[in-house]
C-alpha cells in the first residue's frame, strides 16, 4: 500500500505510458510497465523514493493502456473504518519466512481468493475457501473469534499476492483485539522472487492479475491460462 495524497501523485501518473494504478483515501496500487528506466524516474526525487518496489520480467506488455480509478477500498473487505495506515499487523521478511512459519504456535492463513490458492500455495496453510474477500470477516468470526481462548499463545500469519490483502486482514484482527498478528513482507511475489526454489516452502504456482495468469520461482512465468 502506498500512503500518498491523490493530488499530489497528478504529475506522476502522466509520466507514465504503461499502468494500471488504484488510488484510496490511505494510500495506492501501481502497477505499471516499461525499461527499468522508464519505471523507476518517475519516483526518483519524490516522496515515493523509498517505495517498496517488486520487479518481474516479461517479454510482453501486460498493460496496454493508462487507468487510474478512485476507489474506497483498494480491496475490498467491505468494514468500515480499518486503515492500515493506523494499525497493522508485524511484517516477517522473506529470509525470515521459513523459520516463522515452523513454528507450531504459528496459525498460517492463505487470504487469496480459492482460485488462487487452488494453483499453488504454502505448505500447510489454511485454505479459508473465500469467493471473495469480502467473505474474510466472516470466516474469521466462525474460526477464529470462536475459540479466543485457545488463541492466547497462539500467532497468526497470514499471506496473499503482493502484501495488499494482508495489510487490510491483519488491520482487521488487530482491530478486534488480536495481538500476535504478522504477514508476509512484500507478499508471496517478493517470497518467490527472494528465496531460492530448493530452499522453498512454497508449493505450485503463484495467480496473478495480468496475462502472464501466474508465476513461479525467480518470478518465471508459470504453466497457466485463462480459459
Amino acid at each position: 500500500l502506498i500512503p500518498f495524497e491523490f493530488n499530489t501523485t497528478q504529475t506522476y501518473i502522466l509520466e507514465f505510458g504503461h499502468l494500471t494504478m488504484r488510488v484510496i483515501k490511505d494510500g495506492g496500487q501501481v502497477l505499471s510497465s516499461g525499461s527499468p528506466v522508464s519505471i523507476t524516474s518517475p519516483y526518483a526525487d519524490t516522496e515515493l523514493a523509498d517505495l517498496n518496489l517488486k520487479y518481474s520480467l516479461t517479454h510482453k506488455m501486460p498493460f496496454f493502456k493508462m487507468k487510474v480509478r478512485l476507489k474506497k477500498e483498494i480491496v475490498t473487505l467491505g468494514i468500515n473504518n480499518i486503515s492500515p495506515s493506523r494499525i497493522v499487523g508485524q511484517y516477517v521478511e522473506p529470509e525470515d519466512w521459513n523459520d516463522f512459519i515452523a513454528d507450531e504456535n504459528v496459525i498460517l492463513i492463505d487470504t487469496r481468493n480459492n482460485y488462487e490458492v487452488s494453483i499453488g500455495s504454502f505448505e500447510n496453510a489454511t485454505n479459508p475457501n473465500m469467493k471473495n474477500f469480502r467473505d474474510f470477516p466472516n470466516w474469521a468470526s466462525k474460526n477464529l473469534f470462536n475459540d479466543k481462548e485457545n488463541l492466547k499463545d497462539k500467532k497468526i500469519a497470514m499471506f496473499c499476492t503482493g502484501g495488499i490483502r494482508c495489510e487490510k486482514s491483519t488491520s482487521y484482527l488487530k482491530s478486534l483485539g488480536l495481538d500476535k498478528v504478522y504477514h508476509l513482507n512484500g507478499g508471496i511475489l517478493k517470497y518467490l522472487e527472494k528465496i531460492p526454489e530448493h530452499q522453498s516452502k512454497w508449493k505450485g504456482s503463484c495467480f496473478v492479475f495480468d496475462y502472464r495468469v501466474s508465476v513461479k520461482h525467480d518470478l518465471k512465468i508459470g504453466d497457466y491460462d485463462m480459459c
